[in-house]
């Protein structure tokens, strides 16, 4: 099935300017995998090397981070939308 992955504007550069993409998954480690395999340079701002979320990266199921959920192992089922969040910081004081 595939899922509707949202972009915020300082990803989209990694997918092809895309604000809205489709992958296929099962899960949310298949369906960033997929997402890293379509565009690579964005999977390394989600993923970290050993495999898990940056901790500076938010990812929602739906309203739901997926932290609270199974972390990469939640389920995603038709119609779903996965939406990935990076921290942004910034200014001055």
């Amino acid at each position: 099935m595939a899922i509707e992955v949202r972009l915020p504007t300082v990803l989209r550069a990694a997918a092809s300017g895309q604000a809205n993409v489709f992958v296929e998954g099962e899960t949310i480690g298949e369906i960033l995998k997929a997402l890293s395999d379509s565009f690579p340079g964005l999977g390394n701002q989600v993923i970290s090397p050993d495999g898990s979320l940056h901790r500076f990266v938010n990812v929602y199921l739906n309203d739901d981070d997926v932290r609270y959920l199974e972390k990469l192992e939640t389920k995603v089922a038709d119609g779903d939308v996965v939406s990935i969040l990076p921290a942004v910081a910034g200014g001055s004081f």
